[in-house]
């Protein structure tokens, strides 16, 4: 069993009745014109590898495919609200991408569409699991820079450095990490606000720990080692309890672009980060 993914690029101008279907699928296709909502939707399919070809499913009908039946979903609901004036909230939005799965469900065989993810801008995301409809899965990234020194006073000097290497810097060495918080929420609303969402984790994340000294200036690391490890355990306690509606699902941190850390508390599972 492998699971397969593959995001799609489209453009959806409202106010016209359709837009040029173009042939650059790696910019946009359908193409857009003129000042238009670009999106992404990645399909995860999951089954077993057929062995006359090495593949799950060819990617490019998985292309074919979701242009033909699903981004008319999103393009024909995008006209609807957008000519009447109507805001999408993310309940909305999830309707479409749950919609939009209906139209997908089938469309494979026996390979299972497992999972859709539709990439709002680089740093959001709202995602499904085909197994919950009742659950969406919103998650944004945020940035913040900070030193830290990997060291424990119980070792040895020589110890340390044996372990931590050059991050045992006495003088400490400094990252721009990247945070990617997840919330799961129900899916039929009530909505989340993504400006509320954003200051819980400003207020309880962010402000302790930007352009600040891990090991010195933040409360919790006096006898916990600033490894990005911890550094996801710590984000996940401040920020556990404190989404309405929703819960905190998952804490990523990444502290470099090639080193990252991913945290799920009690009861949550690594399926949708």
């Amino acid at each position: 069993m492998v699971r397969l993914g593959r995001f799609v690029r489209f453009s959806i101008n409202p106010f016209l009745d359709e837009d040029s279907l173009g042939c650059n699928s790696y910019a946009s296709k359908p193409a857009g014109e003129g000042l238009s909502v670009y999106l992404e939707l990645a399909a995860e399919l999951i089954g077993p590898v057929r062995p006359e070809t090495g593949l799950l499913v060819n990617v490019s009908d998985i292309d074919r495919v979701v242009r033909q039946v699903a981004v008319p979903v999103f393009a024909r609901r995008i006209r609807e609200h957008l000519r009447r004036g109507e805001h999408i909230p993310l309940v909305a939005a999830s309707e479409i991408l749950w919609s939009a799965y209906e139209r997908l469900a089938d469309k494979f065989d026996s390979i299972q569409v497992d999972r859709l993810c539709l990439k709002l801008n680089p740093f959001r995301k709202l995602a499904m699991d085909t197994k919950d409809p009742d659950t969406m899965y919103f998650s944004e990234k945020f940035e913040f820079a900070a030193t830290h020194k990997l060291w424990n006073d119980a070792f040895s000097p020589e110890w340390n450095f044996e372990v931590f290497g050059k991050c045992a810097n006495p003088t400490g060495h400094g990252h721009n990490y990247i945070v990617e918080v997840t919330v799961a929420t129900p899916a039929g609303g009530p909505a989340l606000k993504i400006g509320q969402f954003e200051q819980t984790v400003d207020s309880h994340l962010m402000q302790l720990v930007d352009h600040k000294n891990l090991n010195v200036d933040v409360p919790g690391f006096e006898k916990r080692i600033a490894t990005v490890e911890n550094l996801a355990i710590f984000a996940w306690e401040r920020l556990e309890g404190r989404f309405d509606p929703g819960r905190l699902h998952c804490i990523t941190v990444w502290e470099s672009d090639r080193t990252y850390c991913s945290y799920y508390g009690p009861g949550e599972t690594d399926r949708h980060a």
